[in-house]
């Protein structure tokens, strides 16, 4: 009989030990820039709790760290990259993530240094851009388009400065890391910013940029911030709720209402 009574207690216990499990379970932890990932997701965190999620946002001002500490394990997802980023990522670091899900897009903007238009540009002038392979390229390719360079024929998402084919005024085209470039404004005639660390900055794409990505252009289907998880990962219960909460109207409304274009919010094809 005390035998039973002590098998009965040893149940009764795991049974009560099951839902704190549980519950332990029910935190996702993710890594992500200042701005504006990680203020977005301090807006889906009041959501998914309502939904009995805890959100646990880990805050990392490179695009290196953020990567290997989703593949390793440590952090179950980020959200501060585009696709072109994550895949050249992979390539170079040997990591294997993929995309949970993609949810907004950041025009990408040149930004006045020293001088404050295009027009202005004169021989020999330094324009700073992010030096990571797939920002590099988008930079160089906004330059392309306004005029300010050409590049080789072909030259796509992985052009640098090597395939400058026209260079008419001689600039100096200064790579650096991407969270330095907005440090620059005062030592080279432009920079050119992704999107958070131009908000970062304090510059508003709509007001101070010079020229920018139209938000309905290919660049937003390519370069569309995504969150990360590493494979087999992406249909897991806790982010699968993150991206549908990232995803939902209010949080495209939080976007809209934060940002002035500075953030522009993914829509799906149909």
């Amino acid at each position: 009989m005390k035998k039973l009574a002590a098998v009965a207690a040893a149940a009764l216990a795991f049974a009560l030990a099951v839902p704190a499990a549980a519950e332990e379970d029910k935190t996702i932890t993710v890594a992500a820039s200042p701005t504006p990932h990680a203020e977005i997701l301090e807006k889906a965190k009041e959501i998914l709790k309502e939904q009995g999620w805890e959100l646990e946002i880990v805050e990392y001002t490179d695009y290196v760290q953020p990567n290997l500490v989703v593949d390793n394990g440590e952090i179950d997802a980020n959200y501060f990259q585009h696709i072109p980023y994550l895949e050249s990522f992979n390539e170079e670091q040997g990591t294997s993530l993929v995309s949970a899900g993609s949810i907004h897009y950041e025009p990408f903007g040149i930004y006045p240094g020293t001088k404050d238009s295009l027009d202005a540009l004169e021989e020999g002038d330094v324009i700073a851009v992010p030096n990571d392979t797939t920002n590099e390229a988008r930079a160089l390719l906004l330059l392309q388009d306004n005029g300010v360079l050409k590049l080789k024929e072909g030259a796509g998402l992985t052009a640098t400065v090597n395939d400058i084919e026209e260079n008419p005024l001689n600039l100096e085209i200064l790579e650096l890391a991407a969270e330095q470039v907005s440090r620059y404004t005062s030592e080279t005639a432009l920079v050119v910013l992704n999107g958070n660390y131009a908000l970062a900055a304090g510059f508003s794409v709509a007001k101070d940029s010079i020229a920018f990505e139209a938000s309905d252009s290919e660049a937003a289907k390519t370069y569309v911030n995504i969150v990360a998880v590493k494979e087999g990962n992406e249909d897991n219960e806790g982010i699968k709720a993150l991206v549908d909460v990232l995803k939902s109207d209010e949080i495209k409304d939080f976007i809209n209402e934060t940002y002035d274009g500075a953030v522009v919010p993914f829509e799906d094809a149909e």
